[in-house]
């Protein structure tokens, strides 16, 4: 009888305790970036099975982030390798995929990219629309990486719905790229921007053919 009273205690300690570690996670504030990465649908990213998508008129994707297998397909080639097993055929492919994989999910590259650090939020004019919006500035680390030493300066609304961004090539004060944030669609639960219209109005890099497979 003992026995089973303590089993039933420990049981009942035990619940209260996840209770207890539940109510903590869920009352933890959010950070900036993981309110702007769950404001383009973040929190069912872990459905996902398979991303198509082009960036661009040359390059097509299939990406399936459980197994990190890629495919790319161009005019001329076709490309097939594993992101964790890099060598000199898919070094290029790849290259072009961080760079492809970053414009059509740079909320998520917020939470993902934990070497690079983000400043706390300001209110600021947006470089294009020149209205006020809220920005953050994710500056990547020095070493590793395709691009080491970048920085992103990122506008997005109260709703934390990216609309642009300054690109600073290895952190250079001046900019080397400006270009919005527009047409933002669902796909299966993810939110894209698929146009991206620079400082002169024109299209500067568009992705389409998007499909998000669940499992």
């Amino acid at each position: 009888m003992k026995k089973l009273v303590f089993a039933l205690c420990f049981t009942a300690l035990c619940f209260s305790c996840k209770q207890n570690e539940n109510k903590v996670t869920q009352s933890r504030e959010l950070t900036v970036a993981e309110k702007i990465a769950h404001a383009h649908g973040f929190q069912n990213w872990d459905k996902v099975h398979e991303i198509e998508f082009k960036f661009g008129k040359r390059r097509h994707w299939i990406w399936n982030p459980k197994t990190d297998d890629v495919k790319l397909t161009t005019d001329s080639d076709t490309i097939i390798y594993n992101i964790k097993s890099i060598d000199t055929t898919s070094y290029k492919a790849d290259e072009a995929f961080i760079n492809d994989k970053f414009w059509l999910l740079i909320p998520f590259q917020l939470v993902w990219d934990t070497s690079a650090t983000i400043s706390e939020p300001t209110q600021e004019t947006g470089p294009i629309s020149k209205t006020l919006m809220n920005k953050i500035t994710i500056t990547y680390s020095l070493k590793g990486g395709y691009t080491p030493g970048d920085v992103y300066d990122i506008f997005y609304d109260n709703d934390f719905i990216i609309k642009e961004w300054i690109f600073r090539r290895g952190g250079r004060p001046e900019p080397n790229l400006i270009n919005t944030f527009e047409n933002v669609q669902d796909f299966n639960g993810l939110k894209i921007a698929t146009d991206h219209i620079g400082k002169n109005g024109k299209p500067l890099a568009k992705l389409s053919e998007i499909k998000v497979i669940l499992e």
